[in-house]
């Protein structure tokens, strides 16, 4: 199973991240470089726009993947997207002004249509960024994903949910994914796409994130994206990390991006990490203090240990470490599943509307949940006045899954505002 984010940063090989993304204006003044920003803002209006969109092209799957958000079945459901249904979805896309949202094909299993070829040469033409997140069945074959290729599609994903076959298998709930795992991507790379490794981190993997690190890098990947566990559909059922844990995680990604690029999603708090490490970087501090920062608990120092292990204490040829992405659940992303429904986010299943019965745009631009999301004055408790709600605003999909009020304080941040703590 595919998660709904599963290749959202997905794009051609271009200078990575610099399409319609501007510096922000943070009050702390946190700012790298005009060229290498800390936190990257889209250029363009995000009430009136999506910087991407994700489209679950369908929800059957032959996988029964612990973490699912979408609960996958054997076979399509009745009501799903048409071919044509599906062509005008990708056409009121590219009706927007460019730079036009990124698109990216998932499910379920988005190989499960026989029509995926022709929707991506459609989406393509039409001058849309088409990514695909696949996942890893006997439906996946050098043969479709070279016709993938040459109908235009620039970039795709596959998961590693262990450093094992004995961990990753049991995620997946298929003996020998793993193996055919890192054939996939393998051949992803031999085709000419970008490989992108998305992993979801959870108290019984955790340990094995430094191995599935070095796994991502060994396999050629360019980017990892790193899925914090929203307790939806089958999700509910596993062991989220703990607030201070997931900190630690959050500070030791930092620490190792400059090896591969990281991407985080449901975990918008990686963009306050990274100004706060800017700033502890600015005070002068020396490399231990910085490397070692002082709060960071048992999990950090073991992941950081293991790396040094597996890794060195340095990266070989160190490269620049990518600026996160401000955007969130209804604040740049947009989510469409196979009936057409439209939501803030595959993990905040509050649906707004659908495009069977009103546009895309519409949906995106003026529907309440939609509008309430992208004003972080409007979020509950400590992420209502946290110093830093207009870069993160916390994973407001945990919020809605923890307390049932998507504008509720995210109840995961271990974080306590300067002006929370003085309430």
């Amino acid at each position: 199973m595919s998660l709904q984010h599963g290749a959202a940063d997905l794009r051609a090989p271009r200078a990575p991240g610099t399409r319609g993304v501007r510096r922000p204006a943070d009050p702390h003044g946190h700012e790298r470089s005009r060229r290498h920003p800390i936190v990257r803002q889209v250029r363009h209006d995000l009430t009136k726009k999506p910087f991407i969109v994700i489209w679950e092209v369908t929800r059957a799957c032959q996988l029964v993947c612990k973490h699912c958000r979408a609960e996958a079945q054997k076979t399509a459901a009745p009501g799903q997207l048409t071919t044509e249904e599906g062509k005008d979805l990708l056409r009121q896309l590219a009706d927007y002004e460019p730079p036009r949202p990124l698109v990216v094909f998932t499910g379920g299993d988005c190989f499960e249509r026989e029509d995926l070829v022709e929707l991506a040469e459609y989406g393509t033409s039409l001058g849309l960024a088409v990514s695909i997140s696949p996942s890893v069945t006997p439906l996946f074959t050098r043969e479709r994903l070279a016709a993938l290729r040459k109908a235009g599609a620039r970039a795709m994903s596959v998961s590693l949910d262990g450093a094992s076959a004995a961990t990753h298998d049991a995620f997946r709930g298929f003996a020998g994914t793993f193996d055919k795992t890192l054939e996939a991507a393998a051949m992803i790379n031999e085709v000419g796409f970008r490989l992108q490794i998305n992993t979801t981190l959870t108290k019984s993997n955790i340990s094995e994130a430094p191995q599935m690190l070095k796994n991502a890098i060994d396999m050629g990947a360019f980017m990892w994206y790193i899925f914090m566990l929203v307790p939806t559909g089958r999700g509910a059922q596993l062991n989220s990390l703990s607030p201070a844990e997931r900190e630690d995680v959050l500070h030791w990604l930092h620490d190792v991006s400059d090896r591969i690029a990281i991407k985080t999603t449901e975990a918008p708090q990686y963009r306050r990490v990274a100004l706060q490490r800017q700033a502890r970087a600015e005070q002068g501090l020396s490399h231990a203090e910085l490397s070692v920062p002082a709060e960071r608990g048992e999990l950090y120092r073991y992941l950081t240990e293991k790396t040094i292990r597996l890794l060195g204490p340095h990266a070989p040829k160190p490269r620049v470490p990518r600026p996160p992405l401000a955007i969130n659940s209804g604040s740049g992303f947009a989510f469409v599943s196979h009936l057409g429904d439209v939501y803030p986010s595959g993990f905040l299943p509050i649906k707004v509307g659908s495009i069977k019965e009103r546009p895309f745009a519409e949906l995106y631009r003026d529907t309440t949940v939609m509008i309430e999301l992208r004003t972080p004055a409007l979020f509950g408790g400590k992420c209502g006045v946290c110093d830093f709600n207009h870069l993160c605003g916390g994973s407001r999909s945990t919020a809605y899954a923890l307390t049932g009020d998507h504008l509720a304080a995210d109840p995961s941040c271990a974080y306590i505002p300067p002006a929370f703590e003085q309430n």
